[in-house]
């Protein structure tokens, strides 16, 4: 083998071993304490006397808060360093997690739900951002599938526990909802401090790589970084601006609207379509998990040049649409789960190749923005779609509007990315022409 080929092999192979378990661990907690609002609603909206529409405007008021300071907090994060600041973002949100047990109305659940998105915002972006300053261009696809890998293993750990603390309920005086809270927001804490001495801010501190990887990798970086500001020398300001960046962002909204949609509600879709008892609601609802996760690491495995990862994109969306489309008329609550598990797939397994296009064109301060806006963006989509789905749902008691009209935004996501495949082409981006690197 060429010297070379040997240290760029060596090197992939210790950063994805070195960063991405533990960030793929701190995302797992991340959105569990994000949803698991969805399984506390199973008691909570019933201790409460909460409506659907107070529910899905509590859980989306979250995204206003992330929405809001997200790119405040992704341009800190650049200059700061992200070490110190997801260590901040986890120990906070942990905290504010753990405090929903507090909740006594609407209005308490609306203000503690703004807080908890304030303190989280910047975080998935800074990771984005942070990720494509460790990883070349042909390796970045698959290192946020393997990171966004997270998600549904949150919900497939994540479901049993939750329906499994909400049968805690009276003990020591708490109701099953309040434990939920309190215990599930107790890892991101801890996990916050470990950051500190776990993540390294850039290549250059990193004392885990050998000097020879470290050259290798600081100058690989730098040479994708000057290929970039060839074909798109874009600031700040021209990076918020940007049509390109503006349209990612409207996909990423399109993702984001089904994506939230179903999580927040599913467990409720769950309970609709089978009568059990809370714990195992928590097991059935970790089915679409299970499917989705096989379907995203496949998809990581395959999506790795400009045009796989646009078709990936634009067919797993049609097939998300899709489910979405017949999870509204099938009668059989087996078949509706399955269709669910259809969308839920497709969604997420977008995000992965999705999240590889800002960072093909924009870099430094300006990817730190672009990625931040984009994720704004899709943000505000969480607080539209479940809002809409409790609104629909109080005014005809049933779900197949909800189902509906996700479908139609998400084929909107479709068509819009194949726009975006004809102008990438045009503008020469590096992705388009970016080859694979490493080894498995």
């Amino acid at each position: 083998m060429h010297p070379s080929l040997s240290v760029q092999t060596t090197t992939l192979r210790t950063l994805r071993f070195r960063l991405i378990p533990f960030l793929f661990l701190l995302y797992t907690v991340c959105y569990l304490d994000r949803v698991n609002v969805g399984f506390a609603a199973l008691e909570m909206n019933r201790d409460l006397g909460f409506s659907p529409s107070v529910y899905g405007f509590g859980a989306g008021v979250f995204f206003l808060g992330y929405a809001l300071l997200e790119v405040p907090s992704n341009l800190l994060l650049s200059r700061v360093g992200a070490r110190r600041w997801i260590a901040r973002i986890m120990i906070s949100w942990g905290v504010l997690a753990s405090a929903m047990a507090l909740v006594r109305g609407p209005r308490s659940f609306y203000i503690l739900r703004f807080l908890l998105g304030a303190a989280e915002a910047g975080f998935f972006p800074g990771i984005i951002f942070y990720l494509s300053q460790w990883f070349p261009a042909g390796e970045r696809s698959r290192a946020n599938a393997a990171f966004l890998t997270a998600i549904p293993i949150s919900g497939i750990l994540g479901s049993p526990i939750s329906g499994a603390l909400l049968e805690m309920d009276g003990t020591f005086g708490l109701r099953g909802w309040q434990w939920l809270f309190v215990v599930e927001g107790i890892p991101s804490v801890l996990l916050g401090v470990v950051v500190l001495w776990h993540l390294t801010d850039r290549p250059s501190e990193a004392k885990w790589l050998s000097l020879e990887q470290r050259r290798w990798l600081a100058e690989r970086m730098l040479q994708e970084q000057r290929q970039r500001k060839i074909h798109h020398d874009l600031n700040v300001r021209r990076a918020l601006t940007n049509g390109t960046v503006w349209q990612l962002a409207l996909v990423a909204f399109t993702i984001q609207i089904g994506l939230y949609s179903l999580t927040l509600w599913l467990p409720q879709f769950v309970r609709a379509l089978f009568d059990l008892n809370e714990a195992m609601i928590g097991v059935l609802t970790a089915v679409p998990y299970v499917l989705t996760a096989t379907a995203m690491i496949t998809v990581g495995m395959h999506a790795s040049g400009f045009n796989h990862q646009i078709w990936h994109v634009t067919l797993l969306l049609v097939a998300a649409a899709f489910g979405f489309a017949a999870s509204a008329y099938l009668h059989s609550p087996v078949a509706a789960l399955l269709a669910l598990s259809v969308t839920l797939a497709g969604v997420l397994s977008a995000l992965g190749p999705f999240w590889s296009f800002p960072s093909a064109f924009l870099s430094n301060s300006a990817a730190a923005a672009g990625i931040a806006m984009i994720n704004s963006v899709a943000a505000i989509s969480g607080f539209v779609g479940p809002y809409l789905v409790g609104l629909l749902n109080e005014s005809n008691d049933s779900y197949r509007t909800s189902f509906l009209m996700l479908a139609f935004v998400t084929l909107v996501g479709a068509t819009i990315i194949l726009r975006l495949h004809r102008l990438f082409a045009s503008l020469g981006t590096p992705l388009a022409a970016a080859p694979r690197v490493g080894g498995g």
